[in-house]
Formats: C-alpha cells, sequence, structure tokens
C-alpha cells in the first residue's frame, strides 16, 4: 500500500469523525473533500472499497441506503456521546474551584471532542447558583499534580497553608511553618479539592483543601505514613461537613421524614437511619462537630433534633443561645 492509499484511508476516517447521523457524508462529498484539502485523487469505487476496510478494522461506520449512499460514525464508535459531553461542560462550568479563565480553555478542549455539529448544542447556559471562583487562583492544578503524584509515590508532603484575614489578605497559618502530611487520596466535596491524610501537626487523620495550599507542595524523601487497612475514605467524607481538625462523635438524630432528601445529599443512601415513630426517623453518623454541622442542624427550623451525645447538643444550644444574643446589637 503506497503512502497515498495510507493517507487516504486516515483522512476518511477523520471526516467521518465530524458526521453523525444527522450530518451524514456521501461518496461524492469525501471524494471532494480528498481533493480540496488533502490533494488525493480517487476513483468512485475507492471511497466505498476504503469504508469497507476501516468497517473491518472495527470502526462503527453506519450507512444510510439512499441513493446515493451516505455514510456516518455511530455515537456509540466516539470517546465520548453528546449527553456525555454536556456533563462534562456543565460539570467544569460549575466547578467551584476552577478559575473562570482556566473553565472556558476546558471547555474549548471539550468541544472538540464531539462533532462540528455538536458545538452549538454543547453552548450550555448554566447558572450555577452560590459558586463565586477564586479567579486568582491559577496554581490549584500544579498542587493537584503534585499531591497526586506524592499519592502514587507513597511519599510525605510539605507545605504552608493560609487562612484570608479581615483585610481579605492571605495570612500563613502555624507561623508558616511547613505542614508535613501524608496524602491518601484527594476528594472533590462541597465544591472544593481536598487532601486527605496523616498529618504529624495534629497527629491523626485529617484533610486540607487544596486551594488554601499557598504554593506547590514539595515532594519529601520519607515515606508516607499508611492509610489504616480500616481507614473508610468514603465514610470519612460523608461526616467531614468541609472543616478540618474538628472532634468526631457519633451522632443520634431525630429528623422529620420530610428531610431524608437532604439527608441523602449530605449522607449518602448507606447512611445508617432507622424509623423512629410515624412522622420522624433517626439518624447515626459518624460527623466532625463543628459550627457547620450545626448551622446544618439549626437550618431545619426544628426538624432535625440532636438526641445525642449531651455534650454536642449542649454545643448545638449554646449556639443558638449566642446567635439570639448577637441579634441584639
Amino acid at each position: 500500500m503506497d503512502n497515498d492509499s495510507k493517507l487516504r484511508l486516515l483522512y476518511i476516517e477523520k471526516m467521518l469523525r465530524d458526521t453523525d447521523e444527522a450530518h451524514p457524508l456521501t461518496n461524492a462529498e469525501m471524494m471532494q473533500i480528498l481533493a480540496d484539502q488533502y490533494g488525493i485523487s480517487t476513483h468512485r469505487t475507492t471511497v466505498p472499497a476504503d469504508i469497507d476496510i476501516l468497517i473491518k478494522s472495527g470502526l462503527e461506520i453506519e450507512i444510510i441506503e439512499s441513493k446515493p449512499k451516505k455514510y456516518y460514525l455511530n455515537d456509540y464508535a466516539r470517546t465520548f456521546s453528546l449527553p456525555e459531553l454536556k456533563v462534562l461542560v456543565d460539570a467544569v462550568a460549575s466547578a467551584k474551584f476552577i478559575t473562570k479563565k482556566k473553565s472556558d480553555e476546558l471547555i474549548e478542549k471539550i468541544v472538540t471532542l464531539g462533532t462540528p455539529s455538536d458545538a452549538p448544542s454543547l453552548k450550555r447556559n448554566l447558572w450555577s447558583e452560590g459558586r463565586i471562583r477564586q479567579e486568582e487562583n491559577e496554581r490549584i492544578y500544579v498542587v493537584i499534580d503534585v499531591v497526586n503524584q506524592a499519592i502514587n509515590e507513597s511519599k510525605k508532603i510539605s507545605f504552608q497553608y493560609f487562612q484570608y484575614d479581615v483585610k481579605k489578605e492571605q495570612k500563613l497559618k502555624h507561623d508558616g511553618v511547613p505542614y508535613k502530611f501524608s496524602p491518601y487520596a484527594l476528594v472533590w466535596n462541597g465544591d472544593y479539592y481536598y487532601m486527605i491524610g496523616y498529618s504529624e501537626k495534629h497527629a491523626g487523620t485529617g484533610n486540607f483543601r487544596v486551594d488554601r495550599i499557598a504554593k506547590a507542595p514539595h515532594i519529601l524523601d520519607e515515606d508516607a505514613v499508611p492509610m489504616p487497612d480500616d481507614f473508610d475514605i468514603s465514610e470519612y467524607t460523608n461526616g467531614m461537613l468541609r472543616m478540618y481538625n474538628s472532634q468526631r462523635y457519633d451522632v443520634v438524630l431525630i429528623c422529620d421524614n420530610s428531610v431524608m432528601d437532604a439527608v441523602i445529599d449530605k449522607f449518602g443512601k448507606n447512611a445508617r437511619t432507622y424509623a423512629y415513630d410515624m412522622t420522624s426517623f433517626k439518624l447515626e453518623v459518624n460527623v466532625a462537630v463543628n459550627h457547620v454541622f450545626l448551622s446544618w442542624v439549626f437550618g431545619f427550623e426544628g426538624k432535625v433534633k440532636i438526641k445525642s451525645p449531651s455534650n454536642v447538643e449542649q454545643q448545638y444550644r449554646d449556639m443558638v443561645k449566642n446567635a439570639a444574643e448577637n441579634l441584639e446589637l
């Protein structure tokens, strides 16, 4: 097979990847494209013969038995179908940790994975309520890459961590002393990326928000502290509620039957729930108890009540009392 023949097969496949059922190509149209764009002249039997070869190679090419015949590539033969691309575009557009600039760049690349006719459908009109992007944080992609490498190599990392002060300026925590951490996993939870692992400062398992890491971490020569065999990342994440180093408790909640959707959204379908009475159910969760969790309970206006332990119930009472007293300011 000469070079033109080899290239012709590649060009025909490339043409077909830009087709779909609504936008097929005829033999004559492909012959014209080969001549105009690639300078390859063909006989009317050449393209159909090449298509037969591509079909035998496993490419799912559909033939419309019309006059003239028309050809297009089956959606299932593509890496991504149009509905899958739409989901990817929506996920990138709504991800809070991705800056608008990077989001636009990624969406442009995703669009190229479909056919030209898919492009209008991939122009999404998604508005993600409450997703305020951190526009200045382009380093997150480098941080994620370094953390992932450390996980794969089972190594510790060191990094500086910051919080914002009242002037909205970044202030390093821990007096700027780097944290040493053995990362177990990266988790996307509550619109943010977290790394979960063993923290030497806190002498236990914890999590850090990736977008709060001041710059790319350093991968150390030290081997990471192994993840405990009984550690369940999914269970830990469900009980995390976006706070680091808060003490965890086995909490029992009495919930109105109407809040089951919210419970599943927060803790998953495997959350431990039991019938309590005709109008409510009991929920048992191991959760980091902090103002985020207590605020989640408060948001149901009494439809979720803390039954035990008593100290967590008291924390909640104190929070509500303090909030009421501050209304007088």
